[in-house]
């Protein structure tokens, strides 16, 4: 599968995935000069008018590791959009998208003609990430560019599907750009998504523990202390299922094995000792495992491009 120009400056074939709250301009920065796409949600920005100014700041300090650095670029980066009826600010992120041209759009829960056409009217591209096939191909006809497909086992909001049967669903009919979410948190899982289908991998666990990250030094450590088996599925805290770190519901006063089911009532979620979702209830992917250390988002990266090369190496090698 070919993917868009814009992607021949990664150093690897991986995205970094907005992250809520912790996403900010200093990891976006890091992940990018380090060769993947770096990005944020535009309503981590707050105020709104704030959007403007990372933008600003990203934009200014890639383009100066661009002038020093002509032998390694920097990857481009992506803002993602709630296009949800409770973001009452898409339009107006937008427009500040527009005008700092950014390069790709990650849109969520909820697909609309009227942003995608927005990002194609600068040159950008949109990236919408789906759980199941009918939402993918819902996608496609209101004009997204790529999918990336959020199976099991993905951080925050994650769908319930194996990764081989919902990748193996769209490239049935979808051959443009595919990302794959799910425990994706060393190089040769990399090189798996690959051979499974997908274009590029799209990682965001493993990042919540770097040094630039915007989140507490208790989430930072819950990542590098968690297992597989420390990450609760729910769909208690926004109505929508999830996967969220089991240490911090019980530190929310709450039982991680008899919670109460979810729905749109929940959106705003406060337990009783007053711990909101995301705030204080962590999302998590099951991959964290691979997550030995708190580190610089450089650092880790480095050490997924060894990895992946290693793989593909040691892949070669059984193939004679």
């Amino acid at each position: 599968m070919s993917l868009p120009p814009l992607f021949d400056r990664l150093r690897l074939p991986v995205v970094g995935a907005p992250l809520f709250i912790v996403s900010n301009p200093d990891l976006v920065i890091a992940q990018c000069k380090a060769g993947i796409v770096g990005s944020f949600p535009a309503l981590n920005a707050r105020p709104q008018s704030m959007v403007d100014e990372w933008l600003h700041q990203i934009t200014e300090e890639l383009a100066a590791w661009d002038r020093a650095n002509p032998d390694r670029p920097s990857a481009p980066f992506a803002v993602n959009q709630i296009v949800h009826k409770s973001n009452d600010r898409l339009m107006q992120d937008m427009a500040t998208c527009q005008k700092w041209k950014v390069p790709i759009v990650i849109t969520s829960l909820g697909a609309i003609a009227e942003v995608n056409d927005g990002a194609h009217s600068w040159g950008g591209i949109v990236l919408h990430d789906i759980i199941h096939d009918r939402f993918a191909r819902k996608a496609i006809d209101k004009g997204a560019d790529g999918l990336i497909a959020v199976a099991s086992g993905a951080g925050g909001h994650a769908g319930p599907l194996s990764p081989f049967a919902l990748v193996q669903e769209i490239r049935e009919w979808f051959d443009g750009p595919l990302l794959l979410s799910g425990s994706i948190a060393n190089g040769r899982s990399i090189l798996a998504a690959q051979a499974m289908g997908a274009d590029l991998a799209y990682i965001g666990s493993p990042f919540v523990a770097t040094r630039e990250a915007n989140a507490s030094e208790a989430y930072k450590q819950g990542i590098v202390d968690g297992r597989a088996a420390d990450i609760v599925y729910s769909n208690l805290f926004t109505g929508i299922h999830g996967n969220y770190l089991r240490g911090s519901i019980v530190a929310a006063g709450m039982d991680p094995d008899n919670l109460p089911p979810g729905d749109v009532s929940t959106m705003n979620f406060e337990s009783a000792t007053g711990a909101k979702a995301w705030r204080d209830i962590w999302g998590s992917g099951q991959g964290i495992g691979a997550v030995k250390a708190v580190e610089g988002a450089g650092d880790y990266i480095a050490r997924l491009a060894e990895e992946y090369q290693a793989a593909k190496t040691a892949l070669l090698a059984t193939a004679r």
